[in-house]
């Protein structure tokens, strides 16, 4: 089927099953909001989400996500299985895939698509430095599955850093999942109580030989001081060390638009309130390096989200960060 008609019949199915869609998602979001605070984090259930996505939409291969999401503890997985189902099935019967969902992502990145965008970007982070180091630390780790679609040989150290709670979950999801996390380092911390440096460091981590960090969906709820801490600590290990991040700017922080102003809301609803972001006085790229360059490392690539004009300020971006 031609694009324009896969595109027609996809949506045509998607309205015509909104009826089984629509009460799944309404529970399933109804019942994060309501949730009482258990010290997992929510956050981190949305790019599990969006690979899951992707791996049924058969555009990217992540079979820890499709394991892991049907047992999020506490998530309704009935709920989710409604809300996610008609999309999924229109998929399989047209072979069209919604923008949102693309992988590899192209064009415009909107504020809803940059949780699945930035898939695309931290994956092309890990294909590009990897095969220069030997050690692969991924910040706030949550749900992400990247170090179990490493080839088993690929001769990498990989660590995971997370609060305890979330960290504890995920070991017993991986467990019970069958999924094999023995090359996998865990070192529970808290990014703005705990010296995660020292913890990695007593885990096993070189700090001496150089590593590449993944700091994905983190930054926007880290307060500044542990935002600097960890620039700080990265920019420490050994020289080629790289750091590879997503943020938002002021814009986010601060707009009245109303997806902004229900994100926002959100977020404080289930305990992650937003409270970071990048100043976003244009050029934001300049805003971005004084930041790095406050905490010793350099700025080696940026990728802004959102049109900057002298009306318009980006609300976000993904960048790549150098230990020079």
């Amino acid at each position: 089927m031609r694009k324009p008609g896969a595109a027609f019949a996809f949506y045509l199915l998607s309205i015509v099953l909104l009826p089984v869609s629509l009460p799944g998602y309404v529970i399933w979001v109804g019942k994060l909001l309501a949730a009482k605070p258990s010290g997992v984090s929510t956050s981190a259930q949305a790019p599990l989400s969006a690979r899951w996505a992707m791996h049924n939409f058969g555009v990217r291969d992540d079979q820890a996500a499709n394991r892991l999401l049907p047992i999020l503890p506490g998530v309704p997985w009935l709920a989710m299985r409604s809300a996610f189902w008609p999309t999924v099935f229109a998929h399989r019967v047209t072979g069209f895939v919604p923008k949102t969902f693309r992988y590899p992502f192209e064009g415009e990145i909107r504020p809803h698509a940059e949780a699945s965008a930035r898939v695309t970007f931290f994956d092309s982070a890990v294909d590009h430095f990897l095969p220069g180091v030997d050690q692969l630390v991924i910040l706030g780790a949550g749900f992400d599955t990247r170090p179990y679609r490493l080839p088993q040989d690929k001769p990498v150290y990989s660590f995971e850093i997370d609060a305890p709670k979330t960290q504890s979950v995920k070991r017993d999801m991986l467990d019970k999942a069958g999924i094999d996390a023995r090359k996998v380092t865990f070192v529970p911390a808290d990014f703005e109580q705990d010296d995660w440096l020292a913890k990695l460091v007593d885990a096993g981590f070189d700090p001496g030989r150089p590593a590449l960090f993944l700091w994905e969906g983190v930054t926007m709820y880290l307060d500044r001081e542990a935002i600097e801490d960890t620039l700080r600590k990265v920019a420490g290990c050994a020289k080629g060390s790289l750091l590879a991040f997503d943020y938002f700017t002021t814009e986010a922080l601060e707009s009245s638009r109303p997806y902004w102003r229900y994100g926002r809301a959100a977020a404080k609803a289930v305990g992650e309130p937003i409270k970071f972001g990048v100043d976003s006085t244009p050029p934001s790229r300049e805003r971005l390096s004084e930041l790095l360059r406050s905490g010793g490392l350099a700025l080696l690539e940026q990728h802004g989200l959102g049109r900057e004009s002298r009306k318009k300020r980006a609300w976000g971006g993904f960048a790549i960060a150098m230990v020079e």
